[in-house]
C-alpha cells in the first residue's frame, strides 16, 4: 500500500511545515498520547496539516497565527479504532455503519465484499466504493472465494476476471473469509491459484475454521491461509498461535465469545497480545448499541488486559498485521491525522474523534453530516409477480430444524397443513424460498423457529430472494403483498394486519438511513418475534444463515434443499 495518498506539492507543503514556512492546521499540545512501538504512554505535541500528521514531539510550530491550537492538558490520545472484519451489509450500510461506529471512535473498516460480488458487476460496485473513499473514513476490502451457499449461476459471478479486478485494487488487502475451505482439501486447484494470486500481490488470507482440528490448520496454514476469527476457547486461541496464525477475537451477537477468550488468556499469562486482533464480526444493528471497537477494548480491560494491549489490538496490531501501520494505528509523523481523545485509557470510548484530520465528535457532539452515499446502483427489488396457492404446496417429507440461530439440521415432518393453517401448539412451520425473479420455489418446513408466527417475509438473505414463513398460508400472502409494497424489508403479519416491519429499499437488502434508527425499528421486530416464540438470539442472522452452506448440515438454497456433509441436493427447486 504505497503513500500515493499525498501528491507531490502536499508533502512538499508538510516539509514546509516542519520548516516553519507553513502553517500546521491544527496542533494538539500537551497531549498524553499512546506509542504503539514504545508500547509506553508520552507526553508531546501532536502538529497535523489536513489529514495529516506531520510532527509528534516535544516541539511547537514556529508561526501559529493560522493554527488551531488545542490544549490537551490531561486528556488521553489514542490512534483511531480499527475494526478488522466487519460485514458492513447486516440491514445497515457502509455509509451508515461507518457515521454510527465512528461517534464511539472506530474509523478504519476491513470491509466484506460479498453483497457486492452477489448484487453488482464490478463496474457498478467500484463506483460506490469511489464515493465512499471522499468520505473521512478509512476502507479496505476483501475479495471472496465462494458464494457461501449453491447457486447455479456461481461460476458467473466467481470467474478469474471478476476476481482479479479486485486483486488489483489497493484497497483490496485480503482474501476471504475462506469459507470454500474444504475444497482445498477436495483438489480445487482454482481456489488454490486465486489463494497464491492474492499472496504474490501481498494481500493477506483469512480463513474460516470453526472447531478446526490441529490437522486441518496445519493444513490451511500450508495453503497459505494467514489468520483465522474463529476461536471458541482459549485452546483454540492456542492451536491457532502455535501454527503461526494471526488471531482475530469475536464479540458479535451470536458469537459473544471475547470475554471468557480474553480471561482464558490472562489467566494462563500467555504473552501473546501483540499477535491478537478484536472484532464484533458484522453483529447486527441492535448489539451495536454499546459500541464496536470501543466495547471490545472495554471488555479487555475488564478481563485485566493491561491498557496499552488492549488499544494495540484494536489499533497497531491491525495495521502492522495488514502492512498497513505507514499510514494507520500509531500516532508517529507520517500517519493519517486519526486520533480519539479520552477521558483517560480506562473509558475508551472517546470525547473527541478525529479522522483524516475531521472532527467527526467534538468535546460529546456529533458534528459533519456528511453527503450520503447514492445507492441508485443497486437495482430496485421489483416484485413483479403474485404468489398463488400453487406456490404452497408442501408435500416433502424432509423438513430443516433449527439446532440455534444458525445451525440447521434434517426432520421428518411429522404434521399437515391443515387447509390454510399450522396449530400454533407445536414450533413447525412453512418455510418457502422464492426467487426474486419469480422463476423458481423451494418449500418445506422449519422446525424451532417460532410457535406464534403467521406470517413473515423478508427479502434480506445471503442470496437476496424471498424467504417466508408462517403458519397460516393468508397471512404469509399477506406479508409478501407488503414487501412488494416496501420495494423489499422484513414484514410480520398477524390475522391480516402488519405488526412489525423493516424497510430494505437498497436492492432489497439494506436500510437506507441511520443505524440509530434501524436499531429502534429491528427493536421492534424482535420484540414481536420473541412474543411469538421465537427463542434464539439473533433473528437476523437466522435470516441470513438459512442459505448458507459453510455451515452445517442443511440448507435451503436456489438449487434446492442442500446436504452440506454430503454435498448434494436432497429437493430441488421448483420452476414456477
Amino acid at each position: 500500500m504505497a503513500e500515493s495518498t499525498w501528491k507531490i506539492e502536499d508533502i512538499r507543503k508538510q516539509i514546509a511545515v516542519i520548516d516553519g514556512e507553513e502553517a500546521a492546521t491544527l496542533v494538539l499540545k500537551n497531549a498524553r498520547y499512546l506509542h504503539s512501538m514504545f508500547k509506553d504512554w508520552l507526553i508531546g505535541n501532536i502538529w497535523i496539516l489536513n489529514n495529516r500528521i506531520v510532527y509528534v514531539g516535544e516541539k511547537m510550530p514556529r508561526d501559529l497565527a493560522n493554527t488551531e491550537v488545542i490544549e490537551l492538558d490531561g486528556k488521553t490520545v489514542v490512534p483511531g479504532y480499527i475494526e478488522p472484519h466487519v460485514h458492513p451489509f447486516q440491514l445497515y450500510n457502509p455509509y451508515s455503519f461507518s457515521e454510527f461506529a465512528a461517534q464511539t471512535g472506530t474509523t478504519t473498516f476491513i470491509a466484506d465484499n460479498m453483497t457486492f460480488m452477489l448484487s453488482l458487476p464490478n463496474k457498478k460496485a467500484f463506483s460506490i466504493i469511489e464515493q465512499l473513499k471522499k468520505l473521512p473514513f478509512s476502507f479496505y476490502w476483501w475479495v471472496r472465494f465462494d458464494s457461501q451457499t449453491e447457486l447455479e449461476n456461481e461460476d458467473e459471478l466467481f470467474t478469474n476476471k471478476s476476481i482479479f479486478e479486485w486483486l488489483e485494487r489497493d484497497d483490496t488487502i485480503l482474501g476471504g473469509e475462506l469459507t470454500g475451505w474444504p475444497r482445498l482439501l477436495s483438489g480445487d486447484d482454482q481456489l488454490l491459484y486465486w489463494i497464491q494470486s492474492a499472496k504474490l500481490r501481498g494481500k493477506k488470507i483469512e480463513g474460516h475454521f470453526p472447531g478446526a482440528s490441529e490437522r486441518t490448520l496445519t493444513k490451511m496454514r500450508l495453503f497459505g491461509v494467514n489468520g483465522d476469527h474463529e476461536s471458541m476457547t482459549v485452546e483454540d486461541v492456542e492451536k491457532r498461535i502455535l501454527q503461526g496464525y494471526a488471531v482475530t477475537l469475536r464479540y458479535s451477537s451470536i458469537r459473544p465469545d471475547l470475554p471468557d477468550l480474553l480471561k482464558g488468556i490472562v489467566d494462563k499469562n500467555l504473552n501473546i497480545f501483540d499477535h491478537l486482533m478484536m472484532t464484533t464480526d458484522g453483529s447486527t444493528p441492535r448489539f451495536h448499541k454499546e459500541g464496536v471497537m470501543d466495547l471490545c477494548i472495554k471488555i479487555a480491560l475488564e478481563a485485566g488486559v493491561k491498557p496499552i494491549d488492549a488499544y494495540n489490538m484494536a489499533s497497531y496490531n491491525v495495521a502492522r498485521y495488514y502492512n498497513m501501520d505507514h499510514l494507520h494505528g500509531i500516532i508517529a509523523t507520517g500517519r493519517f491525522a486519526t486520533l480519539n481523545i479520552l477521558k483517560d485509557e480506562y473509558n475508551p470510548t472517546p470525547i473527541s474523534v478525529l479522522s483524516k484530520g475531521v472532527w467527526l465528535k467534538r468535546d460529546h457532539e456529533k458534528l459533519n453530516v456528511f453527503q450520503p452515499v447514492v445507492w441508485s446502483k443497486f437495482d430496485n427489488l421489483n416484485l413483479s409477480y403474485d404468489l398463488t396457492d400453487n406456490d404452497f404446496q408442501f408435500s416433502m417429507p424432509i423438513g430443516i430444524e433449527m439446532v440455534n440461530d444458525v445451525i440447521t439440521k434434517p426432520y421428518r415432518i411429522n404434521v399437515k397443513l391443515n387447509q390454510n393453517e399450522l396449530s400454533t401448539t407445536h414450533d413447525e412451520s412453512l418455510l418457502l424460498l422464492i426467487d426474486r425473479n419469480g422463476k423458481w420455489r423451494v418449500n418445506t418446513y422449519i422446525k424451532g423457529f417460532a410457535t406464534h408466527v403467521k406470517g413473515f417475509a423478508t427479502s434480506y438473505s445471503n442470496t437476496g430472494h424471498i424467504i417466508l414463513i408462517g403458519k397460516n398460508i393468508d397471512d404469509m400472502k399477506k406479508a409478501f403483498l407488503e414487501l412488494k409494497k416496501l420495494n423489499g424489508g422484513i414484514v410480520l403479519v398477524e390475522n391480516n394486519e402488519v405488526v412489525a416491519s423493516i424497510p430494505l429499499t437498497i436492492g432489497g437488502l439494506l436500510y437506507d438511513g441511520p443505524v440509530e434508527e434501524l436499531i429502534e425499528k429491528e427493536n421492534l421486530l424482535i420484540s414481536a418475534l420473541k412474543d411469538r416464540g421465537y427463542h434464539h438470539t439473533d433473528a437476523i442472522y437466522t435470516l441470513l444463515f438459512l442459505q448458507s452452506t459453510h455451515l452445517p448440515y442443511i440448507r435451503i438454497t436456489p438449487r434446492g434443499i442442500f446436504d452440506v456433509m454430503k454435498k448434494k441436493v436432497m429437493l430441488p427447486a421448483v420452476m414456477r
